[in-house]
Parts: C-alpha cells; structure tokens; sequence
C-alpha cells in the first residue's frame, strides 16, 4: 500500500513572497541590519570601544561618527552592540517560544476533546496575568540563581584548570540578566504560537492523508512529526517573525525601565533610556536618543513588514 502523502498541495508560496517588494525590501534591511550587528563590533578599532575623558560629543566630531556617550565611549559602538544583544534576544526568545507553543499547540489540537479543552483553558489563565509584570518576577526570581550558576561553573573550571572555559564563565556573569530575560520572554510569548498551532491541527487532523496515517498503524508522534509538522513550518516560521519583534519591544521596555540589560552590557533599549536622561529643553543630547530609535524603528518595521510578507504568501486561504 502506498504511503499517505507528507503534505498538502499549496501555490508556491516563494515565488508570491518574492513578489512582494516591501517583504524583500524588508529582508536585505534586516540582512544589513544583523550583518552590521554581528561584524561592526570587530571591526571597530579597540581605541573607540573604551570610555574616554570625552563625553558627549556630537556627530560631527572627528573620529566619532555618531559622537560620544557619557562615559565618552564611542555611540557607533554602542549602537552595533545593542542591536546585537536585542537581535540575539528577539531571535533566541522567539525561537524558545515557537519551540514551547508548536509542541503544546500540536498535542492539544491533535488529542481534543477534554485533553485539548484543559490544554486551552490553562493558555487562558496564563494569558490572563500581565505578561510584563510576570516577566520582571520571573527575573527578580530567576537572576540570582543564574549568577551563583555561572559563578560555580567557574569554580569547576578553575579546578580542572580549564583557563577557556573559565574565562567564558566569568565573562557571562555579567550577562546573566541576559539568559534569564530570554528564557522568561520565551515562556511567556508562546501563548499565542500554541493557539495559532492548534487551530491549524484542527483543520489538518481531519484531512484524508492524516486519516489514511492513522489507518495504516503510524503512531500518533509519528502523524504529528511526519504529516502534521511539514504542513505548519510555513506558518510556524511566518509567526516565529512575528514574534521576534514583540520579544524585543518587551526587552526594550524592561531595559528602558532599568529592569533589563545590566551595564556594561548594552541593548537599544537601555540605550534609549540613557538618551532619554539627558534630553532636557536646554542642552540637548539628541543623538543619544535619535541613532537608537532609528535603529529600533527600522529593525521593527522590517520584521513586521517581513512577517506580513510571509503571511500573505503562505496563508491557505491564498490558494482558494
């Protein structure tokens, strides 16, 4: 007997994407954007990534092409790190939510019934609680316990006189907020990708190829990994660039409030909320705040453009 078919057949959905200017547009920016964020800072000379006895320098000065801080350290610099850092939480936030909400979503719609009703009302219940204050308890509980876990892998590591993996250890104490905003940020964004998820289960798991599985014996891990999960990679991945600009307005919100990034470590931000101190109707630091809103605003736009692109290309109600 011949295998049930893997997916459903659907327009090509590439080739509507590549039609659709803004999406592309929108992807060579953030293709800059994250290339700048992830080579920039190596490239920048080591003079410029230090502080320096002169603060607040406009643009226009010299060697600093977006001018100076308040510790004197070079803005370009700053800029190209915080994007890195809020590029990195946005991406791996939303990566751990599309990973959390696709399993809970899949086994929720594919069991139905009471399994699926309990399933959904606990999303309910959660989606209830504001998710920033949850998010700033899960760090005020979270943070500690993460340093003294780092500290004490460095301790092993300085015994088994591994200077590597040492000095990893030491240099990620100072980030530790880091790694605790994204695992929080990843548990609470998920919500939305499980609902999504389990929508389209519902519908799929009464198609003939899902029933045909069914009556040939494969298990019910075997439908959902080999039937199920090829015909929502498309809407997976739509929403996964949907969600990494909602975890970085969260992010920045937090840091803006002092919550988030930990100095010296910089995210856009912390950025802004430092141009923010120092805006005043009287001696404007404008650069401070325009280069990172900048940043933020075109970052923002492209995914969300991004996102709709892939959404309207991969939507199945295209095909009708």
């Amino acid at each position: 007997m011949a295998d049930a078919p893997a997916q459903i057949s659907r327009p090509d959905g590439w080739a509507m994407l590549r039609r659709n200017r803004a999406a592309m547009l929108s992807l060579y920016v953030l293709g800059l954007l994250a290339l700048a964020a992830v080579m920039g800072p190596m490239l920048i000379p080591e003079a410029l990534k230090t502080t320096s006895n002169s603060p607040f320098l406009p643009p226009r000065s010299g060697e600093h092409l977006l001018g100076t801080d308040v510790n004197g350290q070079d803005l370009f610099y700053r800029l190209l790190s915080g994007a890195r850092v809020s590029l990195g939480i946005g991406v791996a936030g939303a990566f751990l939510s599309l990973v959390i909400g696709t399993l809970y979503g899949m086994i929720s719609g594919y069991a139905g019934g009471k399994v699926d009703a309990f399933m959904m009302r606990a999303t309910e219940v959660l989606q209830s609680i504001p998710r920033i204050l949850f998010i700033m308890i899960l760090i005020a509980a979270l943070d500690d316990y993460v340093k003294d876990a780092l500290d004490a892998s460095r301790l092993w590591a300085q015994n088994a006189q591994w200077a590597a993996t040492e000095g990893f250890f030491r240099d990620a104490i100072p980030y530790s907020r880091i790694l605790v905003m994204i695992l929080s940020l990843g548990i609470v964004e998920w919500l939305v990708m499980a609902r999504i998820v389990r929508g389209q289960v519902l519908v799929l798991r009464e198609m003939t190829f899902v029933t045909a599985a069914r009556a040939m014996g494969q298990s019910p891990w075997g439908v959902l990994k080999k039937h199920l999960l090829p015909n929502l990679s498309t809407i997976i991945l739509t929403y996964l660039t949907l969600t990494i600009p909602a975890v970085i307005l969260d992010e920045s919100m937090l840091s803006f409030l002092g919550l988030g990034i930990e100095d010296p470590a910089a995210s856009l931000g912390s950025l802004l909320k430092d141009g923010a101190q120092v805006i005043n109707p009287f001696d404007s630091k404008w650069w401070l705040l325009l280069f990172p809103a900048l940043c933020m605003a075109a970052s923002l736009l492209a995914l969300n453009f991004l996102g709709d692109g892939l959404r309207d290309a991969f939507d199945p109600k295209s095909g009708e």
